[in-house]
């Protein structure tokens, strides 16, 4: 692949999508751990259903960290000056979530090159569950 620059992306360009496996109860775990969200209503499905749920589901930080990786896999993230989402939907177990980004806008910005995208982590059923947007420079 080679060097992503201002001068080779262009409005309208996709970045390289990010597909993962199925959302697991090992997964939220993990995350759990990982984050520090011990929040019961992710991992014990009592508490989940004692709070009008069917079942625990992710954190919504879960699908945005996914997100992100989409962003540093694409350039390193020294060059992500801001990041930021909406959640939009719930992530159930089972859900295979697609993380893509688009670039809408090439701009300057305290005196960096940096190019605008759009950010979204999906369902395979195509429903958005997280919608942002991310400020890149770039050389």
């Amino acid at each position: 692949m080679s060097k992503i620059t201002f001068d080779t992306v262009k409005v309208g360009d996709e970045i390289p999508a990010l597909e993962l496996p199925p959302i697991s109860r090992t997964t939220l775990a993990l995350f759990a751990g990982a984050s520090g969200d011990h929040n019961p209503i992710h991992i014990d499905i009592d508490f989940a259903r004692s709070a009008g749920m069917k079942d625990v589901f992710a954190q919504g930080m879960l699908s945005m960290a996914y997100l992100s990786r989409v962003l540093t896999q694409w350039v390193p993230q020294r060059q992500l000056l801001s990041y930021g989402v909406r959640f939009a939907a719930i992530t159930q177990l089972g859900d295979r979530i697609r993380c893509t980004g688009k670039v809408v806008e090439k701009l300057e910005r305290a005196g960096k090159r940096c190019v605008r995208l759009e950010v979204t982590a999906a369902k395979a059923s195509g429903e958005v569950t997280l919608a942002g947007e991310a400020l890149v420079a770039l050389n």
